[in-house]
């Protein structure tokens, strides 16, 4: 036998077939195969940009930045021109006006300027949707109804004195207005903030453990920075998102995005109220929990506009209607007189309504009336994941 003949390998045969007219049959030409698409976010673009486009955590610090530079050159220029702006204990309806009007529009030049640079409209950042002006208005009637419901708790339990009329004549209608443009500024600013971009960039972006290292941080620095019992609302609200979120995350649930940016931008939230004066743990916790409320009217509305209506309607409510104390100060120009008595816990204390433990009945109240009116008629909203 000619053992030349054969091959005596299987290296052998495997190169004698690819030689023969069937095995060049056999292997596909390089023109016949499919064109392999090249990864256009490889190398340091990968650092830099995703799928859909600038990553998230770079978009929020470029926002900031941007922020506080507009912020700082409105700043510099009112307190030039305007007596006591920058005396943040002087409280008054004209200097609170035009406070948040520089805080709103230096937001307003941020999200401007990023949503330029994102290739978006400043309405996707969470303020487009269906019906956007009749539920901005039924946001303010819910707040006000929700602060309400508060007031008379508090006032069944005898743990708020409502007094006499504060105002008289002009001064109602006069101070009434004002006010009312104070608060929408409010409602624009720390919504358009919290809820609109910062809660849009995150849900793009966002994944359990950057959220879980988000909140860890504010957990740190609340620990080595702030002092009194305020900061265990921070914790409260760092432990009440963590089950739930890690449970989405290990499920793999769609749309859970948007639930982790939620847990991030509600326990920011209450963590911006350590610096009020006059909050306690309650209040701390009661802010980033409505804050959490404001996320889920997002879900369910499609847009921003009724967490920016709620969000007027309350402070107003608080503010000017009822002459209530807000994060420990009573401001002038409110329409009743109205004093907290009794145990703080129950009252609130120097906090206000907001930090009674009344306000979290009122609170999942105002959570069941949002899904009540808006959970079955409008489909969830659709968001990306990361």
């Amino acid at each position: 036998m000619d053992f030349d003949a054969q091959p005596n390998t299987a290296a052998e045969q495997k190169h004698d077939l690819s030689l023969s007219p069937a095995g060049l049959e056999s292997q596909p030409s390089p023109d016949s195969l499919p064109p392999q698409p090249e990864n256009p976010y490889r190398g340091l673009r990968w650092i830099f940009f995703g799928a859909e486009g600038l990553r998230g955590g770079w978009s929020i610090l470029i926002f900031i930045a941007m922020f506080l530079l507009i912020a700082i050159a409105e700043g510099l220029l009112l307190a030039k021109i305007v007596p006591g702006f920058k005396n943040r204990s002087a409280i008054t309806p004209s200097l609170m006006f035009l406070r948040e009007l520089a805080a709103f529009i230096a937001l307003l030049g941020a999200m401007a300027a990023m949503a330029r640079i994102e290739r978006r409209r400043l309405m996707d950042y969470n303020l487009t949707g269906p019906r956007r002006l009749s539920r901005f208005f039924a946001g303010v009637v819910t707040g006000f109804a929700a602060l309400s419901l508060l007031v008379g708790l508090l006032a069944w339990g005898r743990w708020l004195h409502i007094g006499g009329m504060a105002l008289s004549g002009v001064d109602i209608a006069r101070y009434a207005l004002v006010w009312a443009a104070v608060f929408l500024l409010v409602g624009c600013y720390e919504e358009g903030s919290a809820r609109c971009y910062l809660q849009f960039t995150l849900t793009r972006s966002i994944n359990f453990w950057w959220a879980l290292a988000l909140v860890a941080a504010m957990c740190g620095d609340t620990f080595l920075r702030s002092k009194g019992n305020g900061v265990w609302g921070v914790y409260a609200l760092a432990l009440l998102g963590l089950v739930p979120c890690l449970l989405l995350h290990l499920r793999s649930v769609a749309g859970s995005a948007f639930w982790q940016a939620a847990w991030v931008t509600s326990t920011l939230f209450g963590f911006l109220h350590i610096t009020n004066n006059g909050e306690n743990w309650i209040g701390i916790f009661s802010a980033g929990a409505i804050g959490f409320v404001f996320c889920v009217s997002i879900y369910v509305t499609g847009s921003a506009w009724w967490a920016i209506g709620c969000h007027a309607g309350w402070d107003w409510a608080e503010t000017y209607f009822y002459g209530t104390a807000d994060s420990g100060v009573v401001a002038p120009g409110h329409l009743l007189n109205s004093t907290a008595a009794g145990n703080p816990f129950w009252s609130g204390g120097a906090d206000g309504p907001e930090g009674s433990i009344l306000i979290l009945a009122v609170l999942v109240a105002l959570l069941a009336w949002l899904l009540i009116a808006y959970g079955r008629k409008s489909p969830p909203v659709q968001r990306l994941e990361a």
